[in-house]
């Protein structure tokens, strides 16, 4: 493979044909839930990813009308498509404990419907985590538990989406076959679809430095779960090693995964309609993530160190102005 020298990356240019990819970020709601749209745009999302209430709250605030008014306000100003939203870190739905998995199913029931009053188009989860039960019945505990709560939403325009997670303690979906076995077992699979998150499948093992790593997960991917499947992508770079099944996020290029990965990843015309949320540590610097990916997608070629070092530079640079 080619590799741009530092002198080619003043003459570096978008190549035809290749359209620039469906970018977003994790948007705080500080000041109203339509903040995180407005705020989005404002520094160059096209999609948004949000909560709808604390993630580390059981509670949350009934919708009112004007609240839903402020946000198909906002949307409809900043043209943002599409909306995401990832549910509370204390859901678990594959929970061995009938108390926690009761109060899971309905925090997640709670929050389908406060979706669908803000017509958000996918609601995020983890798939849980087994505790002192085997990964195959904590599996089956959340087929049931998305039976349930499909069962009260029959006619829900949003979509579950599973996420695939980094395995950290007892946490289900980390492999691609936890995924499938859900889809396997749940009564109306048509209605699900899968979140693939960069650091969390990094962090489980599967590794996307280079491009035949990457392809050889995509294909994975597509081959136990489905490319048809991909409703929302994740982009954050890891802090910890290949196959560490520890979830810390880093910000894009500085973590274990690197560039190249995300170079591909914004250039995969498979993935081309895919929202590409990004949910590294500081809303601070989303922007400049953001722009990164941007700056990743105009290469056609591999970067060489000291090129992806001068890009790095000039997009802090345009940040700083």
């Amino acid at each position: 493979m080619d590799v741009l020298s530092p002198e080619e990356v003043g003459k570096r240019q978008i190549v035809e044909g290749v359209r620039e990819p469906l970018l977003g970020a994790h948007m705080p709601t500080t000041g109203g839930i339509q903040r995180a749209i407005i705020e989005g745009a404002d520094i160059g999302c096209q999609c948004v990813q949000l909560f709808t209430s604390s993630p580390q709250q059981w509670k949350a605030r009934s919708v009112d009308e004007e609240q839903i008014a402020l946000f198909s306000q906002a949307r409809n100003e900043t043209g943002l498509h599409p909306i995401v939203v990832h549910d509370s870190y204390l859901i678990n739905l594959a929970s061995g404990d009938d108390e926690i998995r009761a109060k899971s199913i309905r925090a997640f029931q709670d929050e389908m419907e406060r979706c669908e009053s803000f017509a958000v188009d996918f609601l995020v989860t983890h798939c849980g985590a087994c505790g002192k039960e085997t990964e195959a019945q904590g599996l089956t505990r959340l087929a049931e538990s998305i039976d349930i709560v499909h069962h009260s939403s029959p006619d829900y325009c949003t979509r579950i989406t599973l996420e695939v997670t980094a395995g950290q303690g007892t946490s289900l979906g980390y492999r691609f076959e936890h995924i499938r076995r859900v889809l396997d077992s749940v009564r109306e699979p048509e209605r699900l679809g899968v979140c693939l998150d960069t650091c969390h499948v990094f962090a489980a093992g599967y590794d996307l430095r280079g491009d035949t790593a990457y392809e050889s997960v995509l294909d994975e991917f597509d081959t136990v779960i489905g490319l048809e499947r991909l409703c929302v992508i994740h982009a954050n770079d890891c802090k910890k090693e290949l196959g560490s099944r520890v979830d810390r996020h880093e910000h894009i290029g500085r973590g274990q995964i690197g560039a190249e990965a995300f170079r591909l990843l914004v250039r995969d015309k498979r993935l081309r309609s895919i929202p590409k949320i990004v949910e590294t540590p500081d809303f601070k610097l989303h922007g400049e993530n953001l722009r990164i990916l941007r700056a990743l997608h105009a290469f056609d070629h591999e970067l060489s160190p000291d090129a992806l070092r001068i890009v790095l530079r000039d997009v802090v640079e345009v940040g700083v102005k």
